[in-house]
């Protein structure tokens, strides 16, 4: 059972499950504040009625009577709107959007039990939801709302503009393949034999949890750093578990943080975001990836699937969580412009 959980953890390492970071150069910036925009907290129902809680960010000097474009931004997976969502969605209000940083169910303030649980249906659905919000409110125009999502968000954002047409521009930063990623490892490094001896695992654990025994979450990344521990590891290690992007939601334990709940894990491996994804066009998509990133592998598959129009853009020298936070190397001025250009 250890090994088999160290293979979990391994996975999930690799799949974003991690959280807080100690180097601050190259503008990280995870918990910047602006001065140019105006903060709500706000909550709706998902269509499963499970309530979603989202930062809501507007122009400071925003005019009364006019509607404006909206961006969704879906957090790493794993990890909630404080971690990285929140910063991009006030660097984008800066310029004009109103942008809406959602913790996904299961997650941070958003519903869901047992907490940390696995499902990427009910994710995709989260921002369905949050368009379904932004349409209600009088400042925003609800035929000009796009979606970005970072890390796992990116597949989430994917899967849920196949279904919903009133996403007109979908971007995502530094995307896992979460569906891939649980089923084959990073660049297809898992045997099928690895695969079912991980479900086999976690279906235990799902018989011992529905006769009562305790959870068990996966350790996403670890709490001190070895010799042993590897590269992906340390890299998310410097983003979560240290003061650079360490951030613990009111209820939650340090420990649980960014951790998700093991027998829950596999419901990934029927996850496939980019089946279909070509049906999204006309409608533009924008690909981010660092060219040093662990995870191009994925943001390179989707923009090979894509239909037009599309564009892969790269960030030189960044790695996979470079661009969850640091502002000398996140292009927010391609964002802007992609989103500008694509919600007029």
């Amino acid at each position: 059972m250890k090994r088999l959980l160290m293979a979990f953890a391994l996975a999930a390492s690799t799949l974003g499950f991690t959280a807080m970071g100690q180097d601050m150069s190259n503008g990280a910036d995870n918990f910047y504040k602006s001065d140019k925009v105006t903060l709500q907290k706000v909550s709706f129902d998902n269509q499963y009625r499970m309530k979603v809680v989202g930062s809501l960010f507007t122009p400071k000097d925003a005019k009364p009577g006019t509607h404006y474009p909206a961006i969704i931004v879906g957090h790493p997976m794993g990890a909630v709107k404080e971690q990285s969502s929140d910063l991009y969605a006030q660097k984008l209000a800066e310029q004009g959007f109103v942008t809406l940083a959602i913790d996904l169910s299961f997650w941070g303030e958003s519903e869901g039990k047992p907490g940390h649980m696995v499902s990427p249906e009910i994710y995709s659905d989260d921002f369905s939801a949050a368009v379904d919000f932004l349409s209600t409110q009088s400042f925003v125009d609800g035929q000009r709302i796009g979606v970005l999502g970072i890390c796992g968000s990116g597949s989430f954002v994917i899967s849920a503009a196949k279904i919903d047409p009133r996403m007109k521009a979908i971007a995502t930063v530094s995307m896992y393949d979460m569906g891939s990623a649980a089923r084959n490892g990073l660049h297809k490094s898992q045997s099928l034999e690895q695969r079912k001896q991980l479900i086999q695992s976690a279906t235990d654990q799902r018989f011992v949890e529905f006769t009562g025994g305790e959870p068990v979450y996966v350790p996403g990344t670890v709490n001190e750093l070895t010799a042993d521990t590897p590269e992906i590891q340390r890299e998310f290690y410097d983003f979560y578990r240290t003061p650079r992007g360490n951030y613990t939601p009111a209820g939650e334990k340090e420990e649980l943080t960014t951790k998700p709940l093991l027998s829950s894990l596999v419901k990934f491996l029927n996850f496939y975001p980019f089946n279909d994804i070509e049906t999204i066009s006309p409608r533009p998509m924008l690909f981010i990836t660092g060219d040093q990133a662990h995870s191009r592998e994925f943001s390179e598959d989707a923009y090979k699937r894509a239909g037009e129009p599309k564009e892969l853009y790269w960030v030189k020298g960044a790695g996979h969580v470079d661009l969850y936070d640091r502002t000398d190397l996140i292009p927010f001025d391609k964002l802007t412009a992609f989103f500008r250009a694509n919600l007029k």
